[in-house]
């Protein structure tokens, strides 16, 4: 019988985090502990727009070049999850987003859950397959809202099968 660790730890972390303001309040003070994490808060809001972008950006070049973005979008899902880490208020999970913020944590992050994980995409070898060619151009007198007007509901479309079932 295998047994989740997770309830546990999310009972714990509000009294590991409290323990954690008690003994940095006592070593420099309330007010740097507020301090400290109001910056990281801050910090949190500012990483995620500087180092979100530079996922995106990265995604857009795997794209491009016929690559799979998988990891690029791991990478992507750990910054917001580090971002929010930091914004919580508390010293471990400030730690712990603030090295998910770093590349080779992330790496090695990835590289543990990608057997665990299922991304569904319609990527394949060639890259994401884009139909343009579905593209229907009428002129002015091909179609106008009149022509429905007088013609009335088509009582044999499927819309209205559905709607009368």
């Amino acid at each position: 019988m295998r047994i989740s660790l997770l309830p546990l730890f999310l009972l714990a972390l509000p009294l590991l985090e409290i323990a954690g303001f008690v003994v940095v309040g006592r070593e420099v003070g309330a007010l740097a502990t507020v301090g400290l994490v109001l910056a990281s808060s801050f910090a949190g809001v500012l990483l995620l727009r500087h180092q979100g972008f530079g996922v995106m950006t990265r995604i857009r070049t795997e794209m491009a070049a016929g690559r799979d973005p998988r990891g690029q979008l791991a990478h992507g899902a750990m910054i917001v999850v580090a971002a929010i880490l930091l914004i919580i208020p508390g010293f471990i999970t400030d730690i712990v987003g603030l090295l998910l913020f770093l590349p080779p944590v992330r790496d090695l992050a990835w590289s543990k859950l990608k057997g665990r994980i299922v991304v569904a995409s319609n990527f394949s070898t060639g890259g994401f397959r884009r139909q343009r060619d579905k593209v229907i151009d009428l002129d002015y007198g091909d179609y106008s809202r009149e022509d429905d007007l007088k013609r009335g509901p088509d009582h044999n479309s499927p819309w209205r099968r559905l709607k009368d079932d």
